[in-house]
């Protein structure tokens, strides 16, 4: 390979907002983190704003743009991406939803995480697969209470309503067509959940988890309806070929949708516990072995839903670390250093605040910022939409075409 490898590495839920716990800062101020420090002073700082500025955006939508692909005109919902991180089949004109195992009380949903349950659920999404009326479901299990569903048959839509009340003490929604074209798909999902409530019920792992005073996973919650999208493949789009090193089953689905293959490394999760230092040494070791390597990191999200801003900065430190494995080969690639939205651990949702961004390499122009976090990236004054992103990282290492004459 003549030109630089891209690295880009993406930190889920990175932009926060300040917190008391952490003196009016926010994670990223109050963390210690010499080495992202040190690409910001060296590279070109500034802020990003996920699709459009001052819009909420998903991991799903905001990674698509980063990429380079408007969200706003490819975008089907979550539930394709979710069904192929799981090495779920997602043919056209299949509907895939993302789903949750959930404690079910009646009408009710008691626990919709199952009490986090941690039993391998692989032999409740084989019971619950079948097929119903000339459709075939299937589930695939992921970590813990994550799972998908994946709907073939002809004459499908992806108009209906999520069956998951996103919040436990609420009763479980009925799937409802969004309009006439989700009327047959909505009747055949309430016939199927209908029959899996029966076998979940009366499975031997719920069975068990009652008797010994556990919650039992016995509703399997639906949200994010999507057929799966039209994308051009990576390979095509950019003219390079593409890798991955994702834990979490959505953004490595929609990976393999693009056509990326996986670059594998042993123990990364989408919990807190990712396996930072393999990640990063993974990376380093395929730095002018491949052409783009996308990395997403999802503690600090995690952290940040869990509304911990002292186990974000935690994590944030731990990320900086592993950095270290990546520093040094400035020669060989462009680092491109960001967050996919903001999540703010005081409210523990995702907010519209742009996030902390930075290309670095060698060669390059600089833009410096003295520290990376919010307040000091946004006062270089250097700001662009994520969509942007890749072209401005193409260009920078001369892969970039020249638009007219």
């Amino acid at each position: 390979m003549d030109k630089k490898t891209i690295v880009m590495i993406i930190m889920d839920g990175l932009g926060d907002r300040p917190s008391r716990i952490l003196k009016n800062k926010t994670p990223m101020e109050a963390a210690y983190t010499p080495n992202m420090d040190y690409m910001a002073r060296n590279g070109i700082s500034g802020m990003v704003y996920p699709v459009n500025t001052g819009l909420v955006c998903g991991s799903d939508t905001s990674h698509l743009s980063l990429l380079g692909y408007d969200p706003l005109k490819v975008y089907t919902g979550r539930g394709p991406f979710e069904a192929m991180g799981l090495n779920m089949e997602v043919n056209a004109g299949d509907i895939a939803f993302r789903a949750n195992y959930a404690t079910r009380d009646g009408k009710i949903i008691k626990d919709r995480r199952a009490g986090r349950i941690e039993e391998d659920t692989s032999p409740l999404s084989k019971a619950i697969s079948m097929e119903m009326d000339g459709i075939k479901f299937s589930v695939a299990s992921g970590v813990e209470h994550r799972a998908a569903l994946v709907m073939h048959g002809p004459g499908l839509s992806e108009f209906i309503t999520d069956t998951d009340p996103h919040e436990n003490g609420k009763e479980v929604h009925r799937a409802a067509p969004l309009d006439p074209k989700g009327k047959k798909t909505a009747e055949s999902l309430e016939s199927y959940l209908s029959r899996s409530r029966e076998i979940m019920d009366s499975h031997p792992i719920n069975m068990k988890r009652v008797s010994s005073g556990k919650l039992p996973a016995n509703e399997l919650l639906l949200r994010g309806a999507g057929r799966a999208p039209d994308l051009e493949a990576f390979s095509k789009k950019y003219g390079m070929n593409g890798s991955y090193i994702i834990g979490i089953p959505m953004i490595r689905g929609l990976s393999r949708m693009l056509g990326m293959k996986e670059i594998k490394v042993s123990g990364i999760t989408g919990s807190h516990n990712t396996n930072y230092e393999g990640k990063l040494s993974a990376a380093s070791e395929n730095v002018g072995k491949t052409d783009f390597i996308l990395m997403n990191i999802k503690a600090p999200d995690a952290a940040a839903h869990d509304r911990d801003p002292l186990k974000k900065v935690d994590a944030m430190e731990k990320i900086d670390h592993a950095l270290g494995h990546i520093l040094g080969k400035e020669d060989q690639c462009l680092v491109i250093l960001t967050g996919d939205h903001s999540t703010s651990s005081v409210s523990g949702e995702h907010t519209g605040d742009p996030v902390p961004l930075v290309f670095y390499t060698a060669g390059q122009r600089v833009i410096s910022s003295s520290m990376f976090s919010e307040r000091n990236c946004s006062r270089t004054g250097f700001s662009m939409d994520s969509g942007n992103v890749m072209n401005f990282g193409l260009q920078l290492v001369d892969r970039l075409e020249k638009y007219g004459a």
